[in-house]
């Protein structure tokens, strides 16, 4: 290759601002790309092209093009420039594909490389724009760390021709930042190399960086509103170093789906509608010996199989710093938790789920973030994703930061987020964390605490406008997904539609239901006539909204005992206790949810640090419980009568509510088909024979599931196929005297 002197006159070269060239050679200037990088001067001197590199300790640098190499001088700390022939084309001047050759005091070697500075902005306007509206849908497109690839008449970024330029767009948004670099391994964590430019007044900073690709790893230098440089992980990020490590990491997806079969058929129907019975667990615990995503598929999918589940609900998968916070403290909204692997391995544990025919559904936690100095807070030296507001900006008891949700670009990062993991990642429906916290201004707060909204109101409500978007946005983009609120207050609309004035979830989890459950089973049976009306209330209330029943996680930690732990008496009836639970459960209106463990009725609760006990199946009584549920399961999901009408009164009938004598309810569910099951749960500790239960119509009747068979470690009561007698009893036309067990429930079926 032919090497030219350096070209000498100039008044040819495009003149730099002295102060814009020191702030350039320090990584410090807001648009290094006006400075950096080839530009062509006016009129004839635009046959010469003016290019800069910033190459700091460099001993020379050439810059080579495809007609030649031409040495650069050194104009200032760091800063060489060289002027070369532009390249001309049928559109007149151009600045020519170029790479910098560069030699270093000590080196045996002289790296040829691609410059990031000769790249246009891959952050579009329009990106920009609807950000800027907080209406940018597939944010995660735009922002964040993206591997692209580029044809170039000189090869790749190695100088290999015939080779697209492989490197990664980084986009990051901090408004109040003076200057942002990239840094990692590439560039020996010196960000002067790689500084950003700002787009605009959007806020956005962006470059482009030939070379680096999937799996290196990257932070933000920030130099931020108080003029302090600071290290931040890419609130945008894919993946992340596996803590307590702290850097993210450039993806670059190469899995293909294999459930294009579940997707179409995910989006032609309402999952509302049909049998929901969720297994929650933590991928983290619930085998210790699991190592990766993958791993944790090939052993999950056969139970899930076996346990007859329709869907699997994970603990929050989003990148999280502190194990012990469970995932609820999150840190990469857009990263899945690293500790199992990358986004490759996750899909191929949603993929097989979905392969199986099991939903998957992930917590998602918009409620607040941790103070965590390299994530969110702070992050460009402002409260940005934070609210400033010192009495909505902080959660007194979890000491985490709640997210700003009246600032556009925030609730765009967050409602973009929630589409995020059910596009990228085929996630079917998102449980939603603490949404009480969101809704109202004077949660865990004090008088004095906090102040009113613009109405008097202690509504939140640019809190609640977001849930509605999300909501609203979340299913229009993906049909056949669930959005479920885990919320504790009475708040009205939580699953009515947003254009009738609801927050729009499709579910909600039924937390008064579920304790007015536990709390009447605490009680040792003798004394739980007295507390009859803790077990019937729940259907005073339960189509208020669409509920899902749940014995979630938290009921099983912190001392409060396993579920087996939680029933009195001795051990025959603590599992006694546990399948008439189970059974009562499933029978009542609503969707259903248990936490891994409680199938198994292991005696001590759940410990993020351990397994489950699953040594515990080598007893007949445990085992038994577990095939119990298996079983309950493949009922549930045959019997529309239980699930089809969860959401109707026209679904559920009272036989007997008021049998506080015998700890005993009865009740019919019916489906829209008119299948009927007619369900008995004798909550006392000794069997009633001779129970006359009321019957909607006469002639064959026949006990369908119990569990008291001894299969489960019941006692072996069986009603089998009996006659329901002509005659009114409760205001039914019919009724049979049976024999219910202790602690069990019977399930019945007319066969005339």
């Amino acid at each position: 290759m032919t090497t030219h002197a350096q070209f000498n006159d100039d008044t040819v070269a495009v003149p730099v601002n002295q102060d814009a060239l020191e702030r350039v050679s320090n990584g410090e200037f807001y648009n290094p790309h006006a400075i950096l990088g080839g530009h062509l001067p006016t009129g004839d001197a635009a046959r010469w092209t003016t290019i800069r590199t910033l190459r700091p300790m460099a001993k020379a640098v050439t810059i080579v093009t495809q007609d030649g190499e031409y040495p650069a001088r050194h104009e200032f700390n760091g800063v060489f420039m060289a002027v070369v022939p532009s390249a001309h084309g049928e559109d007149g001047w151009s600045v020519p594909d170029y790479r910098v050759k560069t030699e270093y005091e000590g080196w045996d070697f002289v790296p040829t490389e691609d410059e990031p500075y000769r790249y246009l902005p891959t952050v579009g306007e329009m990106d920009a724009y609807l950000f800027g509206e907080g209406r940018h849908e597939r944010l995660w497109e735009a922002l964040g760390a993206h591997v692209m690839r580029f044809d170039d008449p000189m090869g790749n970024e190695n100088g290999e021709p015939g080779k697209p330029v492989t490197g990664t767009a980084f986009a990051v948004w901090a408004p109040n930042a003076h200057a942002v670099r990239v840094v990692g391994n590439f560039n020996s964590w010196d960000g002067r190399r790689h500084a950003m430019r700002s787009i605009g007044s959007s806020g956005i900073w962006e470059i482009f960086i030939p070379g680096v690709g999937a799996g290196e790893v990257y932070k933000y230098e920030i130099l931020n509103a108080n003029y302090e440089w600071v290290m931040k992980a890419d609130p945008m990020e894919r993946s992340h170093e596996v803590p307590p490590a702290n850097g993210s990491v450039v993806v670059d997806s190469t899995y293909e789906w294999g459930d294009a079969d579940w997707m179409a058929e995910r989006a032609a129907k309402d999952p509302h509608a049909g049998p929901v019975a969720i297994y929650e667990l933590n991928a983290l615990s619930w085998r210790k010996d699991v190592k990766d995503y993958r791993e944790l598929a090939d052993k999950l999918v056969p139970y899930i199989e076996k346990m007859n589940f329709t869907h699997v609900e994970f603990m929050p998968l989003a990148e999280y710093p502190f194990v012990g916070s469970w995932g609820y403290q999150v840190t990469g909204y857009y990263a899945v938790d690293s500790r199992l692997g990358g986004p490759d391995d996750f899909k191929y544990l949603v993929d097989q789920l979905h392969e199986a025919g099991i939903g998957v559904i992930m917590d998602w936690v918009p409620a607040h973030f941790p103070k965590d100095a390299f994530a969110l807070g702070r992050f460009d030296g402002t409260p940005l994703y934070e609210d400033p507001d010192p009495t909505r900006g902080e959660h007194p008891d979890w000491g985490t930061y709640v997210f700003n949700f009246g600032r556009r670009e925030v609730r765009n990062f967050l409602v973009a987020n929630a589409g995020f993991w059910c596009s990228e990642y085929h996630i079917d429906a998102l449980r939603v964390d603490a949404v009480s916290s969101m809704l109202y201004l004077d949660y865990s707060r004090k008088p004095g605490q906090w102040h009113p909204n613009k109405f008097g109101g202690r509504e939140n409500l640019e809190a609640i406008d977001f849930l509605k978007e999300a909501n609203a946005t979340t299913y229009k983009n993906n049909p056949g997904i669930m959005m479920i609120a885990e919320e504790s207050t009475a708040y009205p609309g939580i699953t009515a539609p947003t254009n009738a004035g609801g927050i729009g979830f499709g579910l909600k989890w039924n937390m008064g239901w579920m304790h007015d459950t536990l709390e009447y089973l605490h009680e040792q049976p003798i004394n739980r006539k007295w507390h009859h009306n803790e077990i019937t209330f729940s259907m005073v209330y339960a189509y208020s909204e669409h509920y899902v029943l749940p014995i979630s996680h938290d009921e099983v930690v912190y001392g409060k005992g396993s579920l087996f732990g939680k029933m009195p008496g001795d051990d025959w009836q603590r599992y006694a206790g546990v399948r008439a639970l189970f059974a009562y459960q499933w029978a009542h209106p609503g969707k259903k949810l248990t936490f891994m463990g409680n199938e198994l009725a292991q005696w001590g609760e759940w410990n993020h640090d351990t397994s489950l006990d699953w040594d515990c199946l080598n007893w007949v009584e445990h085992s038994g419980v577990q095939r119990m549920v298996a079983d309950l399961n493949a009922f549930y999901k045959a019997e529309p009568a239980i699930w089809s009408q969860d959401f109707d009164p026209a679904g559920f009938q009272w036989l007997t509510s008021d049998d506080a004598d015998h700890n005993t309810l009865s009740f019919l569910r019916i489906g829209t088909d008119g299948s009927q099951v007619a369900v008995v749960v004798n909550f006392s500790g000794e069997a009633w024979p001779d129970y006359q239960v009321a019957l909607p119509k006469g002639g064959r009747w026949q006990e369908v599931f119990t569990t008291d068979d001894e299969r489960y470690g019941g006692s072996g009561i069986h009603n089998g196929v009996f006659e329901a007698d002509a005659g009114e009893y409760h205001s039914r036309p019919a009724s049979a005297k049976l024999t219910i067990p202790a602690l069990g429930a019977v399930f019945l079926k007319s066969i005339d």
